[in-house]
């Protein structure tokens, strides 16, 4: 399942792509309407993620071309708006988009709604990865359950889900506060100061696996495969 983002924000596109590749979506990113609209006529993906304010293009015209081109014209839209766009945002669906999401948004939020929009198509919705597994370490997402070489590892919330980012980052170098980012939740508190001693106490558990979380040093962690 290919989805498209069209947004010119790096910040909201790493949210985004975050969120959509854990639930088993293939995301392919445009900076702006220009090269947002050729890729899309180029290769028409599943659904669109659309933002309204875009350069060179914005986010209205790429609607109406998609619109009317045979390639695209029953391609989901979901725009990305500002509150506050009212008259944009009724502008958009008069044009066909087929839903619309406010900035700022909750990743579960536009999950649930791009998943709610491609069913309505009938488009198939993916299984996100339940599994992940690196050698002899085994990970399963959905049981919150860590083993390695067979035996059960006990990991507190916040060192499951560091290596949870870290295995499926496939050797991408995270910032301590990307890390952060990706792990705090309402049941998590972590600040920079302790991410060190997280990552200090997950390498210890993980035994001789723990070697592979490398450290990068000024930047921050990243797990060699």
């Amino acid at each position: 399942m290919s989805i498209l983002i069209i947004e010119d924000h790096a910040d909201i596109v790493e949210i985004v792509e975050y969120n959509l590749e854990q639930e088993g979506f293939k995301l392919d990113v445009a900076m702006d309407g220009e090269t947002g609209l050729k890729k899309a006529l180029d290769h028409p993906p599943e659904l669109i993620l659309l933002d309204l304010m875009l350069p060179a293009l914005d986010g209205l015209e790429v609607c109406k071309r998609l619109r009317n081109s045979e390639k695209t014209k029953k391609v989901p839209i979901i725009m990305l708006t500002a509150k506050g766009e009212e008259k944009d945002i009724i502008r958009g669906l008069e044009l066909g988009a087929d839903d619309y999401v406010t900035k700022p948004f909750s990743p579960k939020e536009l999950v649930a709604r791009l998943k709610a929009v491609l069913r309505r198509v009938g488009g198939k919705v993916p299984t996100p990865t339940e599994q992940l597994k690196i050698s002899d370490l085994e990970v399963d997402l959905g049981k919150h359950l860590v083993k390695l070489h067979g035996e059960e590892l006990r990991l507190t919330l916040t060192e499951f889900r560091l290596l949870q980012v870290l295995i499926e980052g496939e050797g991408r170098i995270f910032t301590r506060d990307q890390l952060i980012d990706r792990v705090r939740g309402e049941e998590i508190t972590i600040v920079d100061r302790n991410i060190d001693v997280h990552i200090s106490s997950l390498r210890r558990k993980l035994k001789d696996v723990g070697s592979r979380i490398l450290t990068i040093r000024g930047v921050g962690y990243r797990f060699q495969e």
